[in-house]
């Protein structure tokens, strides 16, 4: 018997990988008989697209696996989404195990504030592919892996962390000057501070202000292998005001002072 296959698409050439952003109408479709040899990235941000019956609605995440049949296509009148055909290295793989929803697809439906901030990392992985810079590559492939990372969040999977636990994580990374007592970081996600220290601690396994100190302390150890700045200068960079403080606290959390740790690296 001889099988009537849809006209085959063309295969993108795929080094590492190839991302883009398209917004298609109504006549869009693809048809890859046995696939590709890379990993497809599907972020629909817009209308909707189709896997063969399953739907890709606004706010999805899909994920092809290599060698599975591409029967992809808009449904109605627009699909508009990001895309990544990935070649992924070998420490992506666990961050690409989610719920399979047909045969060799795989799928999530992040929370909104997660999926706004997978749909800015895949923007950048698509802006840094088109750079003449010659760490382009490079640029891209880390904004799909932070995309990627993001993803994992969402996983259910993976351990899950509490999307407010989330935004209370990322307000402490964007500022470590700043004045982080669980007060304000309740706060700043709604909880009170008996439920969000609570919730902190169940997730995380520490309490918000030994969270806040690990993070300090990290940081204060990278600018001190990195740079040669001073380490009164290290202290206030990363919200400790008083330097023999943070070094009685350095070296606690690393078993040495700033200076023997900087001899040390």
């Amino acid at each position: 018997m001889n099988l009537r296959y849809p006209a085959e698409s063309p295969h993108p050439a795929v080094r590492r990988l190839v991302t883009g952003e398209f917004d298609e109408g109504p006549e869009y479709a693809t048809y890859r008989h046995r696939g590709t040899t890379d990993w497809l990235l599907v972020h629909t941000l817009a209308g909707q697209g189709r896997f063969g019956q399953l739907p890709a609605l606004p706010g999805s995440v899909t994920l092809i696996r290599p060698g599975v049949l591409h029967d992809y296509g808009t449904v109605g009148d627009r699909w508009q989404f990001l895309y990544a055909h990935v070649n992924p290295k070998p420490d992506w793989l666990p961050l690409l195990d989610w719920p399979e929803v047909a045969p060799g697809i795989v799928q999530l439906h992040p929370a909104t504030p997660t999926f706004d901030r997978i749909t800015e990392h895949l923007r950048d992985a698509v802006r840094h592919q088109h750079s003449v810079l010659p760490q382009a590559e490079q640029l891209s492939a880390n904004s799909l892996e932070a995309a990627l990372l993001w993803c994992d969040t969402q996983n259910p999977k993976a351990v899950q962390i509490d999307d407010r636990l989330l935004r209370a994580i990322e307000l402490i990374d964007q500022d470590l000057t700043a004045t982080l007592d669980v007060p304000r970081l309740a706060r700043a996600v709604n909880l009170s501070v008996s439920r969000f220290a609570h919730l902190f601690r169940e997730q995380l396994g520490v309490g918000p202000q030994q969270f806040v100190e690990r993070r300090r302390l990290d940081a204060a150890a990278r600018l001190l292998e990195l740079t040669s700045r001073s380490v009164a200068s290290v202290a206030a960079a990363v919200g400790y005001a008083d330097p023999l403080y943070f070094s009685t606290r350095f070296r606690l959390h690393t078993g040495s002072s700033p200076t023997a740790y900087r001899r040390r690296t």
